[in-house]
């Protein structure tokens, strides 16, 4: 490691930059962001560069750099002028004086460089590859933006705020450790990425009046994540729910929930298969509630993952129902569900201005295992038809949309393990489709789109790896 990260209190630096140019004004706008006061030096200064300096009380001198006495009083220097041997010397003047030096494009010149930074005050992220790649650390930053909420400043600003409380109440080095743990992996965490403030400080001040009573009051206390796992693609899963995963104790996985989205669980969590099939349910329903909540009361993370969104056929409802009424708290994390995903994978919109003005979302199976759906109200011209769990009984349904008037040429889709890399689209219309599916072999997941916009998918598919029948 050439360069230590280390953090500066910034009320304390005065920087000194030598060179008027686009660096020189992009490093101003930063220092000047973080409380540090700046002056320059150039033989030229832009205006935006002026305004900059002297709107923050600095000071701006036309001139060349002539001697290290042009240094006294700083504590960092900033060499960046066009002359490589100008900022060489401003260099060899300034760690000869015990100063901060950084010298623009040539790091190992200086002894501190700037690295790309995530701004979550009172939190700071700092990204620095030794000066090797400033674009590559801003890529990376790029990427960690999105998995760093804003909220993350909020909890600090929290936490920080109860710290002398916290150290009071448990001098046990220890023990405050696994209070935190709580504090941040939990409700309270849960609360302020959520926006509810209030609400955060009120959990952390119980928090508290438990440590009172012992930690173990504390630690008592379980949580269930109900978190829909999308489609298939382990890139649709949304980024709350893959932070949540990372902080589970045990999850509680079905059979839609891909190799894919289970691969980001992390090794050392409990996994449990709770996967139901038609005629063959691994766990019935009133016992994946149960287990919810048993592990809960054990004072466990549970993360519940579904296929698709836990509240589209998904029993979602039925299972927080539970917890409600045995007061476990739990949270519920959207998922993108498979009429979305398998549609756009697939190259088939679910509604166009000139195909459908509307889309239904059905269940191809009753709760007794019928198909016995208001067939009249779903043959309507205009709306598309999204059938779930309709593969076995799929033959029925052709059946029956034809019987109740819809037009046997309807175009039909079938989407065979929708959005993964084994997706495999069959096309054809309601009458043509069960002798396909039989002849094929189709295997569930999939998902039965009914409706005009499935003629767009040989003109919108063109992107897909999809296999047409």
């Amino acid at each position: 490691m050439t360069f230590f990260p280390l953090f500066h209190n910034t009320s304390s630096l005065k920087a000194l930059l030598i060179g008027g140019g686009i660096v020189a004004k992009r490093r101003a706008k930063s220092l000047i962001a973080a409380g540090v006061a700046c002056d320059v030096i150039a033989t030229a200064v832009s205006d935006d560069l002026t305004q900059i300096i002297k709107s923050s009380g600095g000071s701006v001198t036309i001139g060349a750099y002539a001697s290290d006495e042009s240094m006294l009083g700083y504590s960092l220097i900033l060499a960046l002028t066009n002359d490589r041997t100008t900022n060489q010397q401003v260099a060899i003047d300034a760690k000869a004086m015990g100063l901060l030096v950084n010298v623009a494009d040539y790091p190992n010149e200086g002894n501190v460089i700037f690295g790309a930074t995530i701004d979550r005050s009172p939190m700071t992220i700092a990204i620095n590859n030794g000066g090797a790649s400033p674009v590559l650390s801003s890529l990376l930053r790029q990427q960690l933006e999105q998995f760093v909420p804003q909220a993350y400043g909020h909890l600090a600003s929290l936490v920080g705020g109860y710290r002398q409380q916290v150290k009071d109440a448990l001098p046990n080095t220890a023990d405050r450790s696994i209070f935190w743990h709580k504090v941040l992996q939990g409700p309270v965490a849960e609360a302020v990425f959520s926006g509810k403030q209030d609400e955060a400080e009120k959990l952390l001040k119980n928090h508290l009046k438990k440590v009172d009573k012992g930690l173990d009051k504390l630690m008592s206390s379980g949580e269930v994540f109900l978190i829909g796992a999308g489609p298939g693609d382990p890139d649709l899963l949304t980024i709350r729910a893959f932070r949540l995963l990372q902080k589970a104790d045990v999850v509680l996985y079905d059979a839609l929930v891909s190799d894919g989205v289970m691969a980001l669980v992390p090794e050392s969590v409990e996994r449990v298969y709770v996967g139901k099939r038609r005629a063959n349910h691994s766990v019935p329903q009133t016992g994946i509630n149960q287990l919810l909540v048993d592990y809960a009361k054990q004072g466990k993370r549970v993360a519940r993952l579904k296929g698709g969104d836990p509240f589209i056929f998904g029993r979602g409802g039925e299972e927080i129902e539970t917890l409600a009424e045995q007061h476990i708290p739990f949270q519920v994390v959207p998922g993108i569900t498979a009429a979305s995903g398998c549609s756009a994978y697939s190259g088939i919109p679910l509604t166009h201005r000139d195909y459908a003005q509307s889309v239904r979302f059905v269940t191809g199976q009753l709760r007794d295992g019928s198909v016995n759906l208001a067939w009249s109200e779903l043959v309507v011209e205009g709306q598309t038809l999204v059938f779930y769990m309709g593969l076995n009984g799929l033959r029925h349904i052709c059946g029956q949309l034809i019987a109740h008037g819809m037009d046997k040429k309807m175009p039909v889709a079938l989407i065979e393990k929708g959005t993964t890399q084994d997706q495999r689209v069959l096309v054809s219309d309601l009458l043509g489709l069960p002798d396909i599916i039989e002849s094929e072999q189709v295997m569930s997941p999939s998902l039965f789109l009914v409706g005009r916009v499935v003629e767009l998918h040989d003109k919108l598919a063109w992107f897909t790896s999809s296999r047409d029948v």
